[in-house]
Parts: C-alpha cells; structure tokens; sequence
C-alpha cells in the first residue's frame, strides 16, 4: 500500500501524550513522512516520539527564540519543512466579566501571537507548495458561554491562516484550519464527553449521532498534508459530525443534566 505522505517533512507543534496533536504525528508517521514533534514538556515528547517514530524538540508557542530553534532544527535533521500543523491551545473557561487581563494576554499568547509567529517562520523556511495546518475549534463558529477569550483567538486565528493562504498561494503555499468539535479521547474534552449525562446532550447536537475522537482529525490533517488536497486552500473544514447545523449545549443545560444524575 502506497504511503501518502512518503518523502514529506513535517513538524507537528502542540503534542503531548493523548492529544489530538499525538493523533496527527502518529497518522503522518504511519503514512510516511517525516516528523519533528514539538510542544513544552521534554519528558512528554521524548515518550511520544519513542511511540510513533518521531523527533522531537522542546518548543513554547510563546517563546520566539524557541520558535526559531525548533524551525531550525527541523530543517538541520529532516533537510526541509512541507508541512507545519499547529496543535497547541488552552482551553480557559472564564465568565465574561472575570476574564482578566492577565487572562486575556495568555491567551493571545498562546493563540494568537504565537501561531502567527509560527505561520511567519514556516513561510519564510518551508518549501514551495507546503501545506499549513492550524487547529480551531467548532466554537470559533457556534457560541459556548463563559468561552469568549477562547473562541476569539481562534476565530482570529483562522482569519490570519485565509490570509497566508491569500499571501502565499503564488508559491503554492496552502493554509488551512480543522475545526473538531468535541474530541471524547484526549484530555481537553475527553472528560466531559465522557460522562454519559453530558455525552447525551452533545450526541443531541450532532448529526451523525456520535462524539469525535482524535482520529478523525488526524485523518483530515493527513489529507491537508497530502497532494490529494492540492487544490484546498483559506477554508475552515469542520470535523464535528454536523455540530456547526445546531449548537453547543448550554451552560444550563450542562447544569440541569449534572444536577439530574447527582439527585
């Protein structure tokens, strides 16, 4: 069987043991490219690279010295970069009004400042007719409450992707962003989806009529990587079974359906 991305290079930012960013190494390594693994925790990394098969490097999103090293690093051992996925985020739920400050600017941080910088770095060292992937969220689109700081980096974000792809289409530079609604196997959501009160109200939301899991958004992010999409560029595909035609549960409804089960 042919390996899809066999001979692609690839370095994947925002993985650690379980998440949706360990997914995607895992599924590029098994269609054969080459990966670089990145993300702030060296132990993590080291235990997820020996896993799959990959590289890795110490890298926060955050940090412009560490985001030149690891684009560095990837063309020192992999020879060039075809593929750059972003895969960090944080999932602060703060109501509206608590929302510091200091909040605010972590989360741009993470989500903002630093993929820009990132997507900066990879157009400027990554081959012609690369592919750039980010990772959103469903609730870029669809509202959640007490999410607002989240949701609007990541809208923000997914707007500054359209433009790398405006920008950089003339070198054949692809950009584009997964939306996964709910991911029931990795830590950000996986909790919540896995308790059968709340699960229901989301399988009431979603078409398909069951919850994502960290695959499915590997094997959209294998196809962005791949040639087979090489003519996808500046669109948000949402992998959320359908979510985005109807809505995220409420806050009051995640309350009521707890308050049941616990009575």
């Amino acid at each position: 069987m042919t390996k899809k991305l066999s001979g692609k290079t690839a370095i994947v930012l925002g993985v650690a043991p379980g998440n949706v960013g360990h997914a995607i190494a895992r599924r590029f390594v098994d269609d054969g490219a080459a990966v670089l693994i990145a993300g702030r925790r060296p132990d993590a990394l080291a235990s997820v690279a020996e896993d799959i098969g990959a590289q890795w490097q110490q890298c926060d999103i955050t940090s412009e010295s560490d985001l030149d090293a690891l684009v560095a690093t990837a063309l020192e051992r992999l020879g060039r970069i075809d593929v750059g996925v972003n895969a960090t985020g944080w999932g602060l739920l703060t109501p509206f009004e608590d929302t510091t400050r200091e909040d605010l600017e972590k989360m741009a941080a993470v989500q903002f400042t630093g993929p820009f910088q990132f997507f900066q770095r990879l157009v400027a060292n990554m081959a012609d007719g690369g592919s750039i992937i980010q990772i959103s969220s469903v609730t870029a689109s669809i509202m959640f409450e007490n999410h607002a700081a989240y949701m609007g980096t990541k809208a923000g974000i997914d707007h500054v992707v359209r433009c790398v792809a405006n920008e950089y289409g003339h070198r054949g530079i692809r950009a584009n962003s997964i939306a996964p609604g709910g991911v029931a196997d990795a830590p950000m959501s996986g909790g919540g989806l896995n308790y059968p009160p709340i699960r229901s109200l989301y399988l009431r939301e979603i078409p398909l009529g069951r919850v994502g899991v960290a695959e499915d958004v590997a094997n959209v992010a294998a196809w962005l990587a791949g040639d087979e999409s090489a003519f996808v560029t500046g669109q948000v595909v949402q992998v959320s079974g359908g979510q985005t035609l109807r809505r995220n549960p409420s806050i009051a409804d995640l309350a009521g359906a707890i308050s049941v089960e616990q009575a």
